[in-house]
């Protein structure tokens, strides 16, 4: 791929790394495709546990790349409709991954960057990180990535974002829920090894149902569908096997098989 890196090491950690640099890792239709393929590739590879998403240099993404926006204003409708929808299939692949996925954030993250951010699980930034839901600058709104930053930050919080485009620091960000934690610029790789050594000591399958079940429940009254939903769930996960492994680990006080070697229950 030219526009990213992806790594994949010994624990099945996966690092999709976006590699351009000398644009803050803007993304074009290049790069929009190779995400999407990446993240497709990535979910059905079953060594694969966690996926990082990363920039390379100063920034994680300042967003789309200006030059394919001049191209959108300038094409048609249709053009823009199946654009739009190629740059929302990949956020979605992003967010349904059944994998936990987790966003290295160090200098800005942009409009779009935003969107990359908040469709990721957990999101560590650097105390320098910038965020700006900013595409009311450029006459235009962030429809695509809407969905995901309202999911983040709520929607009175994601309208004051996306009216004003102001720039925010990490510390705002943490307090709105947009990244779960913030560190010193020299520290954000080590933060990023203990969030990946908390997710690595869990079951893979449970963490997909996690995935899944959470993904269809709303803030809201607790119907007799949302129950069902939720009894149908764990009484189907409880007899499986890696339910079964996980208890008998617990029980001979041993890590669980999918926990990597070396590392605590």
């Amino acid at each position: 791929m030219e526009t990213l890196h992806i790594a994949v090491d010994a624990r099945g950690v996966a690092r999709v790394t976006m590699t351009r640099p000398e644009v803050f890792n803007a993304f074009n239709e290049q790069m929009i495709g190779e995400l999407d393929q990446a993240f497709e590739r990535l979910t059905a590879d079953p060594k694969v546990r966690v996926i990082v998403l990363a920039g390379a240099g100063k920034a994680f993404s300042a967003g789309a790349d200006i030059q394919w926006m001049q191209r959108a204003a300038q094409a048609s409708q249709e053009w823009n409709l199946q654009d739009a929808r190629r740059f929302a299939a990949m956020l979605y692949r992003i967010q349904s991954c059944p994998k936990p996925t987790i966003a290295r954030v160090q200098g800005v993250a942009l409009g779009g960057g935003v969107g990359l951010t908040a469709a990721c699980d957990i999101a560590v930034a650097s105390q320098d990180a910038r965020f700006a839901v900013s595409e009311a600058r450029f006459g235009i709104l962030p429809a695509v990535i809407g969905p995901y930053v309202v999911n983040a930050v709520g929607s009175r919080q994601a309208r004051r974002l996306a009216l004003t485009g102001s720039r925010i620091p990490a510390t705002e960000a943490l307090a709105l829920g947009l990244v779960h934690e913030v560190v010193a610029p020299e520290a954000l790789d080590e933060a990023l090894e203990r969030w990946l050594s908390e997710l690595l000591a869990n079951g893979p399958q449970a963490q997909a149902e996690i995935k899944q079940l959470l993904g269809q429940l709303c803030v809201g009254p607790v119907t007799e569908e949302v129950r069902e939903l939720t009894a149908q769930t764990i009484s189907r996960v409880r007899v499986g096997a890696e339910a079964r492994e996980g208890f008998a680990a617990f029980m001979a006080k041993r890590p669980a098989p999918w926990v990597p070697q070396g590392e605590g229950a």
